[in-house]
């Protein structure tokens, strides 16, 4: 036998019927754990929905109620944003090693290939479980969750703000009135206005950044997500 076949002999995953089994609840626990951190993220969206919409009963309640619970729910819904972007990474640990349970595992199996695990895809499992690490940053999962969620809330809220200072307590007859009404205590309405339009650009932007980069993303997890890709 050449040092070749002994080689490959030593490279050939070794997996019976205790290691599927072990696979098994190894996959059934990963599932689990996605689940309920996908939960948890349906639960801050629904808090951010909920909480929009009591805003914007009070304050078009009357002629007379004033804006600033849409301003105040604005910044509640900026803490459930990062809120929301944390537990997205946490969720995004637990998809990415179910999912590649499911390709290096369950893919060989389906096709009639057997129980394998090819060595580049079972080397980078192991190295997750030995050193966990987050699978994307917190910049990007805020991205993420802009372009799911979070940038359609802010813009009904933004939109609701200017709707609120220009129709309440009149319609206003012009710009200079309505940005007279949008003032926050000693903030000034037209400064309150204009911060309010750079917060909407900035996640606009990095709602756009984030997009952009999960098409060109070549990353590990890209890799194994991507049924066409030839792995790490």
């Amino acid at each position: 036998m050449s040092d070749n076949e002994v080689l490959d002999k030593t490279d050939e995953p070794i997996v019976g019927a205790k290691e599927i089994g072990a696979l098994a609840h190894l996959y059934r626990a990963e599932v689990y754990r996605s689940t309920i951190w996908r939960q948890r993220l349906d639960m801050t969206t629904n808090w951010a929905v909920v909480s929009t919409g009591i805003a914007l009963s009070v304050s078009f309640a009357s002629a007379t109620a004033s804006p600033l619970p849409i301003v105040l729910v604005g910044m509640l819904t900026v803490m459930f944003l990062f809120l929301e972007a944390r537990r997205y990474r946490y969720f995004m640990v637990w998809k990415f090693r179910a999912r590649l349970l499911e390709m290096a595992v369950m893919v060989p199996i389906l096709r009639g290939q057997g129980a394998q695990i090819p060595q580049d895809r079972g080397t980078a499992l192991s190295d997750d479980y030995i050193h966990p690490r987050h699978r994307i940053s917190s910049l990007r999962a805020m991205g993420q969750r802009l372009r799911r969620n979070y940038l359609w809330i802010f813009i009904i809220q933004y939109a609701a703000y200017l709707a609120k200072i220009w129709i309440h307590p009149i319609e206003a007859s012009s710009i200079q009135q309505a940005l007279e009404r949008a003032h926050i205590g000693a903030i000034p309405g037209w400064l309150a206005v204009i911060m309010g339009t750079l917060l909407l650009i900035a996640f606009i932007t990095l709602t756009l950044w984030a997009w952009a980069f999960q098409r060109a993303d070549k990353t590990r997890m890209a890799d194994y997500l991507d049924s066409e890709a030839d792995g790490v």
